[in-house]
């Protein structure tokens, strides 16, 4: 099992941010990737409830309580399988960086059976091919939002070629 430390100079820097338009679906997973991580990384319990937050304000305690349950074992699996630092941004940060994006276009994948793009997002988020398991919590997480009437845009589906393109950065 791999274990991720985030220091604050792992956090990734303005300049590598993306500004996306906040459809409501990809701003759920991208918040919740980067709060949930953030958590797991750093032991702050605010980062998880900035998660729970943005999920029950928007979705009510019931489908919150669910998805968070479903977003948790999808960042356990990424952490556990990870061969490389997962950087993300601070929690309210208002755009998203490349793996808050990976863990975007991941999930847009699950919802819009984009095979090629969902194995390729999933070997370039975590640095490795061993994805069984982040594919496995990806698609619980997935189907979770899509019956709470989350559906993520087929457009946040990162093509398979460009997520094959971004360099891996294995830990030592």
């Amino acid at each position: 099992m791999t274990t991720l430390r985030q220091t604050p100079s792992e956090i990734a820097p303005p300049s590598n941010v993306i500004a996306l338009p906040a459809r409501a679906p990809e701003r759920l997973v991208g918040v919740g990737f980067r709060c949930w991580l953030a958590g797991f990384t750093t032991g702050d319990i605010a980062c998880w409830e900035e998660a729970w937050n943005t999920f029950s304000s928007r979705l009510g305690n019931d489908h919150a309580k669910a998805l968070l349950l479903d977003l948790s074992q999808f960042v356990r699996a990424v952490s556990a399988t990870s061969e490389r630092n997962i950087h993300v941004q601070t929690p309210r940060c208002s755009g998203f960086c490349r793996d808050e994006c990976l863990a975007i276009s991941i999930i847009a994948a699950c919802q819009h059976d984009a095979r090629d793009s969902l194995r390729a997002s999933c070997a370039a988020l975590i640095g490795s091919d061993a994805i069984g398991d982040v594919l496995n919590g990806a698609q619980t997480f997935a189907c979770g939002l899509k019956s709470a009437n989350q559906v993520l845009s087929a457009d946040s589906v990162c093509p398979a070629a460009c997520a094959l393109r971004v360099g891996r950065n294995r830990l030592m």
